[in-house]
This record gives structure tokens, C-alpha cells and sequence, in this order.
């Protein structure tokens, strides 16, 4: 009877559980009424209407797309804060992060001042005949800019719970820095980094304020689910609520993908390996 007790303590008072119960309806009770509000027999034709599948592909493209990107960037980058020690290393950080912070028409703003026609870098590219503002480039840009910095905060946060035990076996068995980074770092975070991948989608495919300001709203080019949403929402209710119940659904598809409970890193579980289980690295 002790036994069963002591392995089914879980350490949560029961006020927490409480304020935690609390927390949770402040979540679910909005999205409840949302799912209320579906005019139901209406759905499916609202949710795939021309206009609809026009933008849920926009969007699934460009966030993944995106996603891409960030994980073109963020990768260097968090291996950059985690790995390194520099003057300005905080500095670095803060301006990765800024995002998190930054209101989105915030960083449209800043995009379009550097990327638009009139822009810091706009003028040349508009003289080679590349325009980016107000194009599906804009719009995966926009996307990318602010889910950055999620892939940045989960990779840093893995390689730091990591350690830099193995890659230090790995360089003293001979080992060059590139085929460390490829054969003992990445394998380790793999799951921060898979995790921090599908949390940058989630944030791309969410994206609203950046991408209107700095990619406007055009049909079947800039003009995402979440832009049609708003658009909708002024002339036909039923149709947003509708189109709002799809994106939560996608979002929660995506959202629940990345906490699927993967191993810590460096558990031993098939996708993190010690430098010396297989006998020598090969430089």
C-alpha cells in the first residue's frame, strides 16, 4: 500500500492543481465558445471554398518554407550562443530574441525598411530586378523573421542540457570540427532540434501582423489563412469562425507533434550516441 502511494506522489499541492485548473479554462473556455459559435452544417463548404484552400496552401507553403530557413539560420546561430564565448555574445542573443518581444507589424515595419523598393537593401535588389516586398518571398520572410527565434531558444536550451562532454572525446580522437558537429552535436540535439522545427511552422503558419505590413494581402499570393480570416471576419462571420476552428486544429496537430515526449539528450536511445560506441571517429 506505501508503495503504491509513494509512486503515485506526484509533488503538486493541490492549490497549484487548483490555479492550474484555472489557467487551463482560461485557455479551453474561448476556444469552446469558438467551436460553439461553428455553423456547423455550413463547415465543410465554407472551409473549402476556393478562397479557403487558396490560402490554407499558401500557408502550409510558406511555412514550411520558412521552417527551412529558420533552421538554415537558427542552427549556426544556436550553436554560436551555446558553443561560443565572444564580446557582444549577449548582445547577440538579445537581438536573435527580439522577436519574441517585438509586436509583428513591428517587424514588418523593419522588413519592409530593408527589403522594400525604398529599402536599406530594396533600392539594389529593385535596380537587379528582384522585388520582394509584396510577393510570396515576403511572405515566407515575414514568417521567418519571427519564428526564428523558437528554433534559436529550443536548440540553444538542448545543446546547453547536452554538454560539450562528447564533442570534447570526439576532437581528442581526432576528430575535425565539421564531422563533430555532424556525427556526435546534432545527433545529441536532434530532439531540441526536430522539436524547435515543428514550433517554428506552428509560429510561420500562425503569422499575421509582419506579413500584412510588409507582404499586404494579395489573393493566392500574399493572403495566408490567417489573412483571409481577418478578411472574412468583416464580411461573412460564419466563414472566419469556421476558418478559425481549421487553423487551431492544424495548430494543435503541429503543436502536439513536437511534445511527443522525445528522449533528453544523451539518454542512449538510438538518436544520441557517445563518440566512443563505436570504437574511433573518422575525421
Amino acid at each position: 500500500m506505501n508503495r503504491r502511494r509513494d509512486s503515485a506522489y506526484s509533488g503538486i499541492p493541490r492549490w497549484v492543481l487548483a490555479i492550474a485548473a484555472v489557467g487551463a479554462l482560461f485557455v479551453l473556455l474561448p476556444l469552446a465558445a469558438m467551436v460553439v459559435r461553428v455553423n456547423w452544417p455550413q463547415f465543410i463548404p465554407l472551409v473549402t471554398s476556393e478562397a479557403s484552400l487558396t490560402a490554407l496552401s499558401l500557408s502550409l507553403r510558406t511555412a514550411a518554407a520558412s521552417t527551412v530557413l529558420c533552421v538554415l539560420f537558427g542552427v549556426p546561430l544556436a550553436l554560436v550562443l551555446a558553443r561560443g564565448d565572444f564580446p557582444g555574445q549577449r548582445l547577440l542573443r538579445s537581438f536573435v530574441l527580439l522577436p519574441l518581444v517585438l509586436p509583428p507589424v513591428v517587424g514588418g515595419i523593419a522588413l519592409l525598411y530593408a527589403f522594400g523598393r525604398q529599402g536599406l537593401l530594396g533600392r539594389g535588389l529593385e535596380v537587379a530586378g528582384i522585388q520582394i516586398a509584396f510577393s510570396t518571398t515576403a511572405v515566407v520572410l515575414a514568417q521567418t523573421f519571427v519564428a526564428l527565434p523558437f528554433l534559436v531558444v529550443s536548440l540553444e536550451g538542448a545543446l546547453r542540457s547536452a554538454g560539450g562532454r562528447y564533442e570534447a572525446v570526439a576532437a581528442t580522437l581526432g576528430a575535425r570540427p565539421t564531422t563533430v558537429l555532424r556525427r556526435v552535436t546534432l545527433p545529441l540535439v536532434l530532439p531540441g532540434l526536430a522539436s524547435g522545427a515543428v514550433l517554428s511552422f506552428a509560429r510561420s503558419l500562425g503569422e499575421f501582423g509582419a506579413t500584412l505590413t510588409f507582404a499586404g494581402s494579395l489573393p493566392g499570393v500574399t493572403r495566408t489563412l490567417p489573412l483571409e480570416i481577418y478578411l472574412q471576419r468583416e464580411t461573412d462571420a460564419d466563414a472566419a469562425v469556421a476558418l478559425s476552428l481549421l487553423l487551431v486544429v492544424v495548430a494543435v496537430i503541429v503543436v502536439g507533434l513536437s511534445y511527443r515526449g522525445p528522449a533528453p539528450a544523451g539518454s542512449g536511445s538510438g538518436s544520441a550516441r557517445s563518440p566512443g560506441s563505436s570504437g574511433r571517429l573518422s575525421p
